[in-house]
C-alpha cells in the first residue's frame, strides 16, 4: 500500500465515531464464486463483502471513425477492514473513490496521425462509506447499479446508464444507451485472473453504448451529439497473484458492431503471469479467450514527465480472433490518483488497426504497474 493511500485510511479511520441506531445491515453473501449466477439489475448494484469492486465507464464523442474527445468515469469501492464493528455512519468500513477524465483530441490526433498534442484533465474524489446506501458524501445501491460520491453520480436507469461529474475543469453529463446483451467475461462472469482458483473476478462489460449529451473543459461547453462508450462492472476478493505488479487491458468497440476484450497481467520482468479476454461479433455469442491465447507485444514508448513512468503506447495484440495494432491516440493520458487510490496509471483513447493497417474501432487502453508495482485493496 503507498504511504498516500495509507494516510488517506488512516486519517478517514480516525473518523469513524459515534454510533447509531437504524442502520442497514450487509446481509448479502456475496463473494465471488464459480458457478454463481449474476442476476440483473440487482448485481448492477454493490457487493460490499468482497474486497474490491469498481463501475467503469469509457467512451469517445464525435463522429464515428473520427473522434474529437474521450471520456473516463470511474466508481471505486474498497472494503477497508477497518471499524467492521462500529455501526457508526461515519465509520470508514468501505471506502469509494471516484476517477474522471477528458482527453480533447488534436486534429492530427482525429485525422489518423496518433501520438500528436492535445489536451487531458483529470479529477478526483475520495470519501468514506459506513455501508449505509442512503449517505450523505457518498454511497453505493446495493440491489442496482447506482453509486454516487460528493455530487458525482453514475447510475442504471434500466435503459442506460446515467453518468453525472461536475469537477474544476471538467464536466460531464452523458447518457450511455444499451444496445446491446449484457456481455458476461469468462465462464457466464467468473473471470480468472491468475493461475490460482481464488484469484477471480465477476466481471460484466457493456459494449457499444450509443453515447449522447454534454461535456465541459475548462468552462466551455461541448454539445456531445454522437458517440459510443463501453462500461465495466467488476468485483473481487483477490484480484492479483503476489508476482503480478500490474495489467495492460482494452476494451474495444469495433465499428462492425463487434466487442473486444483483452488483458494480460504482468510480473516485474514483464513477462505474461495470466492473460484472457473475449471476442463478441454483434448478435452472437462472446468466444472467451484462455490465459494461452493472448500476447501483447510492445512497441513504441512514451515516457511521463511527471512520474517518470515508461508506457507503450503502441501494441501488437494477438487474440483468437485476429492480430491487431493498438495505438494511442495521445500519449499524454496518464492519470495521477495518488489523491485517491494511490495509484499512477495510464488510461486513454486508442485505435485498433486490421492486418491492413485501417482504423477498424476504438476504445480505452489502460496499464497499470509501470510507475511502481500495484497494490489493491
Amino acid at each position: 500500500m503507498s504511504p498516500l493511500r495509507r494516510a488517506a485510511l488512516l486519517r478517514l479511520a480516525r473518523l469513524a465515531a459515534w454510533p447509531l441506531a437504524g442502520l442497514p445491515t450487509l446481509a448479502r453473501a456475496d463473494g465471488v464464486q464459480r458457478g454463481r449466477v449474476l442476476a440483473f439489475p440487482r448485481d448492477h448494484g454493490a457487493h460490499p463483502e468482497t474486497r474490491t469492486e469498481w463501475w467503469y465507464a469509457t467512451g469517445w464523442l464525435g463522429p464515428t471513425e473520427q473522434p474529437t474527445h474521450g471520456f473516463q468515469v470511474t466508481f471505486f469501492r474498497s472494503r477497508t477492514g477497518l471499524a467492521q464493528a462500529n455501526a457508526s455512519r461515519f465509520a470508514a468500513r468501505q471506502l469509494l473513490f471516484a476517477h474522471a477524465a477528458v482527453t480533447v483530441l488534436g486534429a492530427d490526433s482525429r485525422a489518423g496521425q496518433p501520438g500528436q498534442p492535445g489536451l487531458h484533465l483529470h479529477e478526483q474524489r475520495i470519501a468514506r462509506w459506513s455501508g449505509d446506501p442512503a449517505a450523505a458524501l457518498g454511497a453505493a445501491q446495493l440491489d442496482g447499479g447506482a453509486v454516487t460520491l460528493q455530487g458525482w453520480s453514475l447510475r442504471d436507469t434500466g435503459s442506460a446508464w446515467q453518468a453525472q461529474v461536475q469537477g474544476r475543469d471538467l464536466a460531464l453529463n452523458l447518457r450511455l444507451a444499451r444496445t446491446q446483451p449484457l456481455l458476461l467475461q469468462g465462464e457466464a462472469g467468473y473471470s480468472r485472473k491468475g493461475p490460482e482458483a481464488g484469484q477471480a473476478s465477476h466481471y460484466v462489460s457493456e459494449p457499444q453504448l450509443a453515447t449522447r449529451g454534454s461535456l465541459g473543459v475548462q468552462g466551455r461547453s461541448v454539445p456531445a451529439d454522437a458517440g459510443r462508450a463501453w462500461m465495466d462492472h467488476e468485483w473481487s476478493d483477490d484480484y492479483l497473484h503476489p508476482q503480478a505488479v500490474g495489467w495492460d487491458w482494452i476494451g474495444i468497440n469495433l465499428f462492425d458492431g463487434s466487442a473486444l476484450t483483452a488483458f494480460v497481467l504482468r510480473r516485474a520482468d514483464g513477462s505474461a503471469l495470466w492473460a484472457g479476454g473475449s471476442w463478441r461479433r454483434s448478435g452472437q455469442a462472446a468466444q472467451a479467450f484462455g490465459p494461452e491465447a493472448v500476447r501483447f507485444s510492445p512497441g513504441r514508448r512514451w515516457r511521463s514527465p511527471s512520474s517518470a513512468a515508461n508506457y507503450p503506447v503502441e501494441w501488437t495484440v494477438a487474440t483468437p480472433a485476429g492480430h491487431f495494432a493498438l495505438r494511442a491516440l495521445m500519449d499524454a493520458q496518464e492519470l495521477d490518483g495518488r489523491g485517491s487510490t494511490g495509484t499512477v496509471y495510464w488510461e486513454g483513447l486508442s485505435e485498433l488497426l486490421d492486418a491492413q493497417g485501417r482504423r477498424v474501432g476504438l476504445g480505452y487502453l489502460e496499464m497499470t504497474g509501470y510507475a511502481g508495482r500495484l497494490v489493491m485493496g
